[in-house]
């Protein structure tokens, strides 16, 4: 069975607390049981991960690209929080690995603060799915497995 690689960036893991307002009252791990339910669904395995270091997205990136390469990996969804306002690192480890990226947002970041509509992720994305609450990541995981053919 193929995986897919579900990344959650910086102050994901404060869902349902943070911000309820713009982010919604669901957690992380409501958000996992989403993406494990649309894995299942899609007779794919999950792999959900979340960290706040820059770091340890860039290497995980790079284990996905090896996995995509072995045919063990359909490709990565990826909401990186603020990292996609700032990160370039994010963007040329992506673009290096090689492994398809679903870019995923819960707000509409084009409906927020102006920093907000920039993003280093998109121009590696294969999609983007933005402003659909914790369901853009369910998009996300169906819009990657159609693409690849799975």
């Amino acid at each position: 069975m193929s995986k897919i690689l579900v990344l959650n960036g910086p102050n994901l893991n404060l869902l349902g607390t943070r911000e309820p307002a713009i982010y919604g009252s669901t957690t992380l791990a409501d958000v996992q049981a989403l993406c494990e339910a649309t894995g299942q669904a899609l007779g794919l395995a999950v792999d959900f991960r979340q960290s706040n270091h820059e770091g340890v997205l860039v290497d995980w990136i790079h284990e996905a690209g090896v996995a995509h390469r072995a045919g063990t990996l359909l490709g990565i969804v990826f909401n990186a929080g603020a990292y996609t306002h700032t990160s370039l690192a994010l963007h040329d480890a992506v673009k290096g690995a090689g492994v398809p990226m679903v870019e995923v947002h819960i707000s509409n970041v084009h409906a927020r603060e102006a920093v907000r509509h920039h993003s280093y992720l998109s121009p590696a994305a294969a999609g983007i799915v933005v402003g659909f609450g914790i369901d853009g990541y369910a998009l996300a995981m169906h819009g990657l497995a159609r693409r690849q053919g799975a």
